[in-house]
């Protein structure tokens, strides 16, 4: 497999959370820094790019600052308004030598090096590949706030839901920002760019433990699973 590139976006509000969640403790780390030392623990990571809105530590250091701070690949960018516009900020950065790139988010903090592995090697063969599960509740389409009518129910055979890292070549990645035909704040995750561009993404086999923290009740359960 070839080396790669690794943005991990980290300029988010937290919203859902209540706090911030990529500063909030698991296991002793915080969430981020388990995302982080995923991927600076393999040797065939070249650059992580980490697209803030604080860049640098105060007196309040994170537990992956010294991680982050005495390895050479390791990189600032600033945050933007948007996911996309954080990880376009990230990904100019990125040396043009470097062919491909990996986007992870900050808030999954157990991604296991087979599901990295595995999302990598699809990525070699089809030209960007991402994990996702089958969804297995049921879907309803209505227009809120709620209460709102169902409009109607959507079958869930056929829908996946979508994890990361997400993997594709960056110059093909670039290249679709640069032609992206909505708004980059509608663009919900990476792979969509390259759906736009009209190129082919293909799903591989996710992990229910590569969860994403939204919620404080998503802590308790991947510390259960960390024990």
């Amino acid at each position: 497999m070839p080396d790669f590139a690794v943005i991990i976006p980290a300029a988010g509000s937290s919203t859902r959370f209540g706090a911030d969640k990529l500063r909030t403790r698991l296991a002793g780390k915080d969430v981020l820094h388990w995302a982080i030392e995923a991927f600076l623990s393999r040797k065939d990571v070249v650059s992580l790019v980490m697209p803030s809105r604080t860049q640098g530590f105060g007196d309040d250091r994170p537990t992956y600052a010294d991680l982050v701070e005495s390895d050479p690949r390791f990189t600032w960018a600033a945050g933007g308004a948007s996911r996309a516009e954080s990880v376009l900020s990230a990904l100019r950065q990125i040396p043009a030598h470097v062919e491909w790139v990996a986007v992870h988010d900050g808030a999954r903090p157990l991604v296991s090096q087979d599901l990295i592995d595995r999302t990598l090697e699809a990525a070699v063969r089809y030209g960007a590949a991402v994990p996702a599960m089958p969804v297995t509740l049921t879907i309803k389409q209505a227009t809120g706030p709620l209460p709102a009518r169902v409009e109607r129910t959507i079958p869930r055979a056929g829908l996946w839901a979508m994890q990361t890292p997400q993997v594709m070549r960056r110059a093909d990645l670039l290249a679709a920002f640069e032609s992206c035909p909505i708004p980059l704040g509608q663009v919900t995750d990476d792979v969509q760019l390259i759906e736009l561009a009209g190129q082919p993404v293909y799903l591989v086999e996710g992990d229910e433990r590569n969860l994403k923290i939204t919620t404080p009740g998503d802590i308790r359960v991947a510390e259960s699973w960390i024990e």
